[in-house]
């Protein structure tokens, strides 16, 4: 199934923007190569309210969303992941609405790191994030006139989390799945087997509209996920050709299957490719001379 991907999107920075009854969204202007047009905050409510992912810390994004709550009570400030576009505002917006701060947890690595090994995205970690309280699967939160469960969605990140709008097939999926591009898996923040997983969990439910973390909407999610999962089926039978071939690392797989890639991001393909890899690894299809992620050798089990 092929993926059709929709980059048509106007980000409108500092206006909230109606998306669906009782939800506005808030897009700060942080465009890059990761975050597309920009981190997509979302207020939920009408009388009192919760918001889920502030973003990064820019003062204009908290300028508007504080204009678009026009003194409303905010109860709840929801966090998907920890990464910086995402996390770090929480903390100003409490100051100034007083609400609680609620994610999975805290921010750390889906796996350990290996000896010798560094994070190439530690960076963009925000490791001095604490929610107030943390979220399990299916908790419910209650706000005044609206609800929202939580449903854990490992794989870009360990703690990510989408949220289902009660009452309603809304699921704010964040980064997990987005209309624009493929989620970024990368280890050791990202595993892809839990990224697999996460997919299979949103396809046994009945959600019409994802609102992602970045560009628009996602409108037939079932039929997109199922291409999301098809994609990465496609680039781990083109891994595995590759080792057939007899490419042995993951700098020679890259350069065979991201050829039309713009060169300025095989290092993010590098590491998908990786968790791809790990995953491969760890099902017994591909062995590797010893650890994985430094400059290991890959070769067909």
């Amino acid at each position: 199934m092929a993926l059709d991907f929709d980059t048509a999107f106007e980000p409108r920075y500092g206006e909230a923007v109606d998306v669906a009854t009782g939800v506005v969204r808030l897009t700060v202007n942080n465009p890059g190569p990761f975050t597309f047009h920009g981190t997509n905050s979302y207020i939920v409510g009408t009388q009192s309210l919760a918001v889920i992912d502030p973003g990064p810390e820019d003062e204009a994004h908290l300028k508007a969303l504080l204009s678009a709550i026009d003194g409303r009570p905010v109860s709840h400030i929801f966090v998907s992941h920890t990464h910086r576009d995402h996390s770090p505002l929480a903390k100003a917006l409490q100051q100034h609405t007083g609400a609680v701060i609620l994610a999975e947890g805290p921010h750390r690595p889906s796996r350990p790191l290996h000896i010798g090994e560094i994070n190439p995205l530690d960076a963009a970690g925000d490791t001095e994030f604490r929610p107030d309280m943390m979220l399990g699967e299916n908790h419910l939160v209650e706000g005044d006139g609206w609800a929202l469960r939580t449903i854990l969605t490992p794989g870009h990140t360990a703690n990510h989390a989408c949220f289902a709008l009660e009452g309603t097939h809304i699921l704010f999926s964040a980064d997990h799945v987005m209309a624009w591009a493929t989620s970024i898996v990368a280890p050791p923040d990202g595993a892809m087997a839990d990224y697999m997983a996460s997919l299979d969990r949103l396809l046994e439910r009945d959600d019409t509209l994802y609102l992602p973390g970045h560009g628009g909407p996602v409108r037939n999610p079932a039929a997109f996920v199922r291409g999301l999962k098809a994609h990465r089926k496609m680039r781990e039978r083109a891994i595995r050709e590759r080792l057939t071939e007899g490419d042995r690392t993951v700098a020679a797989i890259v350069s065979a299957i991201y050829r039309d890639t713009d060169p300025r991001m095989h290092g993010a393909a590098g590491l998908s490719v990786l968790a791809q890899l790990e995953d491969l690894v760890e099902r017994g299809v591909v062995t590797t001379d010893g650890n994985v992620a430094i400059d290991g050798i890959f070769v067909p089990a």
